[in-house]
């Protein structure tokens, strides 16, 4: 099994910018991806980056790439997440996850098996 805890999510204004973390314990072999997602009310979550753990090689939404950026340090088994210009459509339940993809795509949560409880992140205008 693999242990996921998130920190750093907060209440900021908008053009702000906040840094989450996340720590991975127990069986950390189980996994050669470390995403985040998010899921704001009433919508689907969505991926926003990733990363390989192996080659350090980031993935990063669209919507968001410019502004997130993902980062780890392999090994503390942690994987960041640095939000810069924060607007309010990032408000939204931030999580964590890990996996081994097998074929899946990047930004499918199904691809993931384990994932962190969330933490929120709250971005006002």
């Amino acid at each position: 099994q693999v242990q996921l805890v998130e920190s750093g999510g907060g209440s900021v204004q908008a053009g702000g910018s906040l840094r989450l973390s996340c720590a991975a314990s127990g069986r950390t072999y189980n996994y050669n991806y470390l995403g985040w997602f998010r899921q704001a009310p009433g919508k689907e979550r969505e991926g926003v980056a990733a990363i390989h753990t192996g080659d350090d090689h980031p993935y990063t939404l669209d919507s968001v790439k410019g502004r997130f950026t993902i980062s780890q340090d392999a090994a503390k088994a942690e994987v960041y997440l640095q939000m810069n210009s924060l607007k309010p459509e990032d408000t939204a339940m931030y999580y964590c996850a890990a996996g081994m993809l097998l074929g899946n795509s990047l930004w499918s949560s199904s691809s993931y098996a384990y994932w962190g409880q969330g933490t929120q992140v709250t971005v006002s205008s």
